[in-house]
Parts: structure tokens; C-alpha cells; sequence
């Protein structure tokens, strides 16, 4: 079996949790590097690699793919300030996004050559992860045809509606970035951006959906024990100090 190093990260700004993928995809590189054109069995201890998954919720923020349109941010400087909403330009993939409470955010921090180098396949995962944990909940989730995420009612045009934004960065099959699971998040901050550029499509929640308020710990194990059974491997609980060093 493989092994995911796990950590919660409780509420944590958008651009620390950025920042420590960031300074584990580099460690992952210069491991890469440190075993060129050598077989395994002479790789140097530093020259491995390991996986990690974070859960983390973010302070209200927007945030723009590398592919995405200014344009999709509905709104200026001023109002972002009144709504107390951080910005950033990303380097992940994917169009205009929101952040905010109530919503898990997961950045898986993969080495895919332990998995499948595959970044469709990649993705097609992290969507069925998604899929499965809200069938625990009874509800169909699917995708659609075209675009990334998780979505209800996909066939329907009229009733089609995201439940979960994704959008990644690969470097030599090492993975940041992840997903936005919407459980108890105010959906009224969707309402001053294009979501990932789609025009004529609604999101929703969990909350939502259910109609009731939703327990965010309770979704945390299903999906931490879904991600495990879609990527084959056990998941270990972690300690960030432990992780990057600090």
C-alpha cells in the first residue's frame, strides 16, 4: 500500500497554505534531480519522495487560474475590501474561484509516478473522491461533460449546479493545488465572479442540498477515508513540523 501523509489544517490564509505546497513541491524536485539516471536501488535517502494530503479552510478569498479572465471578478478594489475578500493570481489551472468558511478545501501534494502518470486519470480521481463521499449523504453526483469538478444534475441544463471546483499544477507528476468541497459555505459569494468563467451554470452546497446544516468534521473523515479507497493507499496522520520543517 501506498502512504498519504494527512494533516488538518484548521482555517489557514490562502497564500501560507500556497506557500508550504510550494516549498514541498520544491523539496520533491531537488529529490527528483538528486536521482537522474540513477536506478533505484542507488538513489540517496534525499532523493525520495512522499504524498501528502492537507484539509484546510480558507478566510473569504477569490482566486484566478493561470488560464483564467479578470473579467470573471465581478467586482473592483473597493468592494472587495467592504467584503473583507483577499485576491490572488494563481498558478494552478482553471478560471476565477471562491474560498471562504464552511467550504473543505484539499490539496493533495502527490508524487504521481507512485500512482499513475496520468493527469486526466488524476483528475477523473479526485472527482470520484468527491462522487463518493456525497453519495454517503444520498446524493448523485456526476460530472460534466466538458469541464472539471463535481456536479448535480449535470444532463439538466436548467438545474445543473457545482458543487465542487477543481483546479491543479503538475510538475514532474507532483501535484498542488486541489479542491473546493462547498458544505456549509455562503454561496452569496459567488454571486461577484463568473464561476471558473461558466456562465449559465448555478453552484450549490451541501448545506444546501441537504437543507439542514452539515457536521464539516464528519465529511472530513468520509472524504479522507473515500481518498484513501479511490488512490489505493493508507492514509497517516501527520504533523506539519514534521512535513516542512518548520
Amino acid at each position: 500500500m501506498r502512504t498519504i501523509h494527512f494533516e488538518d489544517l484548521g482555517l489557514i490564509e490562502y497564500g501560507a497554505a500556497w506557500d508550504m505546497q510550494e516549498a514541498i513541491l520544491q523539496r520533491g524536485l531537488k529529490a527528483k534531480a538528486l536521482r537522474h539516471n540513477l536506478p533505484e536501488a542507488e538513489w540517496p535517502e534525499d532523493a525520495r519522495t512522499e504524498n501528502h494530503l492537507f484539509f484546510c479552510e480558507h478566510p473569504h478569498v477569490y482566486t484566478l487560474g493561470k488560464s483564467g479572465h479578470m473579467e470573471n471578478l465581478l467586482i473592483g478594489d473597493n468592494r472587495l475590501k467592504e467584503l473583507n475578500v483577499s485576491f490572488y493570481k494563481t498558478n494552478r489551472g482553471g478560471d476565477i474561484t471562491y474560498h471562504g468558511p464552511g467550504q473543505i478545501v484539499g490539496y493533495p501534494v502527490l508524487d504521481l509516478e507512485h500512482f499513475f502518470t496520468d493527469l486526466g486519470k488524476y483528475m477523473r480521481s479526485l472527482e470520484e473522491v468527491i462522487i463518493n463521499t456525497l453519495a454517503h449523504y444520498g446524493i448523485a453526483a456526476d460530472r460534466l461533460k466538458g469541464a472539471t469538478g463535481v456536479w448535480l444534475d449535470p444532463e439538466d441544463p436548467n438545474k445543473a449546479r457545482k458543487i465542487c471546483a477543481m483546479g491543479v499544477r503538475c510538475s514532474r507528476w507532483i501535484t498542488i493545488h486541489g479542491f473546493a468541497f462547498n458544505v456549509n459555505a455562503d454561496l452569496s459569494y459567488f454571486g461577484h465572479i463568473v464561476p471558473c468563467g461558466i456562465t449559465d451554470k448555478k453552484v450549490t452546497s451541501l448545506q444546501q442540498e441537504l437543507g439542514r446544516q452539515v457536521d464539516e468534521a464528519e465529511v472530513k473523515e468520509i472524504l479522507k477515508d473515500e481518498f484513501g479507497k479511490v488512490f489505493i493507499a493508507d492514509i497517516l496522520q501527520s504533523k506539519l513540523h514534521n512535513i516542512v520543517g518548520s
